[in-house]
């Protein structure tokens, strides 16, 4: 790819980034500055594993919806899941009225912070459930062939036979989770992770009935691609939670996080279509492996968050050590077939 053609394809993320470094700088000064570049920086570094994820999902989707996840998406990243649910959330936990809410994230940034530490049990419980199920749903496939750890995935791919396998075990996983949790916040976790198992098997059934009724749907393709556009957001979504909040670490400002977080994602965004435009997912057969993998590792360091601490570098650094050996695999697994060939 010439320095034309990767300009090209990452100029949506070139223009958001100066209009967010102008903002910031608007906002905060040259600190201000600093801090969006550090967060942006952070994301991205620690996302890898989200293009490759998102990735699966967009090759998926015509041009048009892959654009709207440019540039509609982006602002429901940014406005939406990392200013507007962080302030939602802390609003159900705390019992607080919005307004004071935001107020509070203004002009008390530290109490802010305080509240959607509290909430973060919820938060992790609702994100580990719905990514269990995208992992369980991946490997829990009778259909599947190609696989990467034999081991593990002939024996699951065998075992998604049984109707409806993988929510039972992703309630099993979830009520094995309650037994870290104390018990005031127990019910609170049931009843978050319960949501994220409905949430993604709502889903996930209108994708697949979307599809079936394919062909007697005059706008199925609009319908379809609008299922998957939302879907990639609630993944987007799953992710970024505890980036959010370990952005506090270095800021409490809600304004600079979520510039600093925005420009961040909507690079991985952009690296997300650049995956998808170079077929890398088809070169490298074993790549989707690795990020469901690192989605499944994702989601359990998520059960496990919700008594324990696990520093954000941690999460980020397993998922890109799981695609880089899935990448080392596929390029040796090429080698093989060409030397056979």
């Amino acid at each position: 790819m010439d320095i034309k053609e990767l300009i090209n394809n990452f100029k949506f993320s070139i223009f958001f980034t100066i209009i967010c470094l102008i903002l910031a700088f608007l906002w905060g000064n040259f600190i201000g500055l600093y801090v969006a570049i550090i967060l942006g920086i952070l994301e991205v570094s620690l996302s890898f594993d989200n293009a490759v994820v998102n990735a699966t999902v967009l090759k998926r989707m015509d041009e048009y919806w892959q654009k709207m996840f440019l540039t509609v998406g982006i602002l429901i990243a940014v406005f939406g899941m990392r200013l507007t649910f962080p302030l939602v959330i802390v609003s159900i936990a705390s019992h607080i009225n919005p307004i004071d809410v935001v107020n509070m994230a203004l002009n008390n940034p530290s109490e802010y912070a305080m509240h959607l530490k509290e909430a973060h049990p919820l938060i992790s419980a609702f994100g580990g459930a719905f990514l269990l199920m995208v992992f369980l749903k991946y490997f829990l496939n009778e259909e599947k062939d190609t696989h990467w750890i034999g081991l593990i995935e002939k024996p699951l791919a065998k075992l998604g036979k049984l109707e409806s396998i993988e929510i039972v075990i992703a309630l099993f996983i979830l009520l094995l989770a309650l037994k870290i949790v104390p018990s005031s916040e127990q019910l609170t976790v049931l009843i978050s992770g319960i949501l994220g198992i409905i949430v993604y098997v709502l889903v996930d059934s209108i994708g697949e009935y979307m599809q079936e009724k394919e062909q007697e749907m005059v706008n199925s393709a609009i319908k379809g691609g609008l299922i998957l556009f939302l879907y990639l957001e609630l993944l987007d979504a799953s992710f970024s939670f505890d980036g959010v909040i370990g952005a506090f670490a270095i800021t409490r400002d809600i304004i600079l996080i979520a510039l600093g977080l925005g420009i961040g994602a909507m690079f991985v965004r952009s690296l997300t279509v650049y995956l998808v435009k170079k077929g890398t997912l088809d070169e490298y057969i074993y790549l989707e492996h690795g990020a469901m993998y690192a989605i499944g590792t994702l989601a359990m360091l998520m059960f496990i968050g919700i008594r324990y601490h696990i520093p954000e570098y941690i999460t980020g650094s397993i998922g890109a050590l799981l695609i880089g050996l899935a990448l080392v695999s596929s390029i040796i697994y090429n080698k093989k077939n060409m030397e056979i060939a």
